[in-house]
């Protein structure tokens, strides 16, 4: 089998910002809690569901042995048939 291969990247970088009086630590960085509980999910499901609207596309996770706190990979696979060359 033929085999093409390219690739996108959607990069988020957080940061989050604080008075100046603030002394570090103190909310035990409650902001990347609610980064990885609630609004990457609510992304990576936003996502698979536009890709949904494509049934051309298949869509799955990849692992590569980053952790998911680190990295997403999610692969997205068009499979054509000699009939659909033509």
């Amino acid at each position: 089998m033929y085999q093409e291969e390219e690739s996108f990247n959607l990069r988020f970088s957080l940061e989050a910002n604080f008075p100046d009086e603030y002394e570090g630590e103190e909310d035990e960085r409650a902001w990347l809690a609610h980064w990885e509980e609630t609004v990457k999910p609510a992304i990576v499901k936003s996502i698979f569901c536009t890709l949904e609207r494509y049934p051309d596309w298949v869509a799955r996770f990849r692992n590569r042995g980053k952790a998911a706190t680190d990295e997403i990979e999610i692969v997205l696979e068009k499979t054509y048939t000699d009939s659909s060359l033509n």
